[in-house]
């Protein structure tokens, strides 16, 4: 079966609750692998209070994910297309697998663009444990919208937690292998952009932490995103009619 490419959509974005998530992805360190979600309990809720208060669009492109989700000018960089950001600075997978109805099920997006596992690994999550959360996110969403594309961004290399980038690429490479069973699936190499010429992460893409993109790092994803996600859409739609 012929692999797809997908694309992504949507202009919401959520200003009022971006102070919530105000830590974002936490520093290197290894704590406890299978954090309380509960600590996210203010971001849900002001997700849930601008839900009710708001409409999203119909066949909507989801951002789903850490804070390199949350951080991501979503309604700017993709003014052409219905985008919904869900992101919540310091997810792990589990955390999305956690708030599924919550950040994921009321919006029956068309396409996800999914960012998380950057902070499963320096919390001291193993790559197999990274690939099966998300296996399982993928699970969920199939069975409950058989059609989704999933696009996922691989865990990104930062000066911060470079120390832990084989770590992060082996879990890349887990879920590029997975990717290719399930043509609904679709991994974007966002990840070699960031490196220079020495094989290290670029310092002009990255905030001063070494951890967070910058505007250029952004402007870098989004050119090559957008690409895909026009062609996923085009597909999906395609797809839809048969």
């Amino acid at each position: 079966m012929p692999r797809r490419t997908i694309v992504f959509a949507t202009t919401i974005t959520i200003s009022a609750i971006i102070w919530l998530s105000a830590n974002a992805d936490q520093p290197v360190g290894v704590s406890n692998p299978t954090p309380d979600p509960k600590r996210f309990a203010r971001e849900i809720n002001a997700f849930k209070q601008w839900d009710r208060k708001n409409a999203w669009p119909a066949d909507a492109v989801l951002f789903a994910g850490s804070s390199s989700i949350r951080m991501w000018p979503t309604r700017e960089s993709f003014s052409d297309l219905p985008v919904i950001n869900r992101g919540f600075g310091g997810a792990q997978i589990p955390d999305m697998l956690h708030f599924y109805d919550n950040v994921i099920k009321p919006y029956a997006p068309r396409v996800i663009v999914f960012y998380c596992g950057d902070n499963d690994i320096a919390d001291g999550r193993s790559p197999k444990q990274v690939v099966d959360d998300f296996s399982e996110f993928t699970r969920r969403v199939h069975a409950t919208f058989p059609r989704t594309r999933v696009i996922y961004l691989p865990i990104k290399p930062s000066i911060s937690r470079w120390k832990l980038w084989p770590t992060m690429n082996e879990a890349n490479e887990l879920v590029r292998k997975l990717t290719e069973d399930d043509e609904r699936l679709i991994y974007i190499d966002t990840a070699t952009c960031l490196l220079g010429a020495d094989g290290k992460p670029r310092k002009d893409l990255l905030q001063d932490d070494g951890l967070h993109l910058n505007d250029a790092g952004y402007r870098g994803w989004t050119g090559i995103v957008s690409r895909v996600i026009h062609r996923t859409l085009t597909a999906s739609m395609r797809d839809s009619r048969n």
